[in-house]
């Protein structure tokens, strides 16, 4: 990581000493925003953006300027946002932190947003709703077109969380597969996160906020005008940032370009797609949904699936356990395009070993998924969280 070695001293908090990583993040965010419909006539054409530390900061951030650009425009002081219970956590931490009101309503029976529901708790409080492209959960996009002709009809924000989209669905696209429209081309969508530190293969600790246009982008930034160490303004939560980090991420996107994310994509939905046909040839499992990306989650009817997913530890896999129905998933990347007959073969290995002897296995999580599902009184189950991570970090 040379580059990244070279701007480690480097802060663009500090945009007159540093102007190469101020222009780095520039550039970044006009290619960003370049791939999810900034040059389509309907975006408006003031797309806009900064960089951020990962896909909670962006989706802090897009809360936090909806919140402000909402209060600004209507005057509402007691916001409330609306999200489908697939929606990323972020978006809980940043109702704690802002004091916003979440309503977290059921997706539908294809595991979406569902827009019926959505719309039937929007009131006069409203500052935002959310949809995923696609969800963390089960790699499904929610209908992001509808969400946001909602938006629009109520006057509110729609933020599309793209961390895990943003460097794939486009090219996918381009591709041939069946994609559903998820961008700025979308009337209604104000705000948008994308992780470059995911599929766009830039250092962790990457991220990109977007917004439809500089008025609602402006209620991000933080100015201070009496404070006696100077006048002070920061567009991100954090003051000081690693410039390493930004450099490291122009330098990926630079070096692999577009045709370099359109090869990757290639494989990884080739992969996803092999997983898929796979599972369904498990009699024992089912797919959660239709996956319209690279994350594939996996149920079962008939076996303890977190027990399947202790016994896939064992052999080295780590997968993602999940509720809402018990599942675990898993996030198609590079590393999996020469192993996936591995992966299929330990994934029917792991079946059989279940079927044969059930049971939870010395060491392993299933039993703790497997009680906190059942557990009715979900604030024991945060208690447990917060202690659990007390007695860790």
């Amino acid at each position: 990581m040379p580059r990244n070695r070279r701007f480690s001293h480097t802060n663009p908090l500090h945009l007159d000493v540093f102007q190469s990583v101020a222009r780095f993040e520039a550039e970044v965010v006009a290619m960003t925003a370049a791939f999810l419909g900034s040059k389509e006539k309907s975006s408006g054409g003031q797309i806009c953006g900064n960089m951020t530390s990962g896909g909670t900061e962006s989706i802090i951030l897009a809360v936090k300027s909806s919140r402000d650009y909402m209060k600004a425009k209507k005057g509402i002081s007691s916001p409330e946002m609306i999200i489908p219970e697939s929606a990323h956590s972020a978006y809980d931490k940043a109702a704690q932190y802002f004091n916003i009101k979440l309503w977290r309503v059921p997706v539908n029976k294809e595991f979406q947003a569902d827009v019926k529901a959505i719309k039937r708790y929007i009131n006069r409080n409203t500052v935002l709703i959310v949809g995923s492209a696609p969800g963390f959960p089960h790699g499904i996009i929610d209908p992001i077109e509808e969400l946001g002709e909602l938006a629009s009809s109520y006057g509110i924000c729609l933020h599309v969380d793209l961390c895990l989209g943003g460097f794939v669905l486009p090219f996918a696209r381009r591709l041939g597969y069946p994609i559903p429209p998820f961008d700025f081309s979308i009337k209604g969508v104000t705000s948008a996160s994308v992780d470059v530190h995911k599929y766009g293969l830039a250092p962790k600790g990457t991220s990109v906020v977007l917004y439809r246009n500089h008025d609602i982008r402006k209620h991000q930034f933080v100015a201070v005008t009496e404070w006696s160490g100077g006048l002070y303004v920061s567009p991100t939560i954090a003051g000081s940032r690693p410039g390493g980090l930004i450099a490291g991420a122009w330098a990926a996107m630079m070096s692999l370009g577009e045709e370099g994310y359109l090869q990757n994509t290639r494989q990884i939905m080739d992969v996803s797609k092999r997983i898929q046909k796979g599972i369904k040839e498990i009699p024992e499992l089912f797919i959660v949904g239709r996956p319209d990306m690279t994350i594939v989650a996996l149920g079962s009817d008939v076996l303890d699936i977190f027990e399947v997913n202790d016994i896939m530890s064992s052999k080295g896999w780590h997968l993602n356990a999940l509720q809402r129905p018990n599942s675990i998933h898993i996030c198609v990347t590079l590393q999996h395009v020469p192993a996936v007959e591995d992966f299929l073969g330990d994934l029917r290995e792991s079946v059989k070993t279940v079927k044969e002897n059930p049971g939870p296995i010395n060491g392993g999580l299933a039993p703790i998924y497997g009680a906190a599902g059942r557990i009715p009184d979900r604030s024991m189950v945060q208690d447990l969280l917060v202690n659990y991570m007390d007695g860790t970090c």
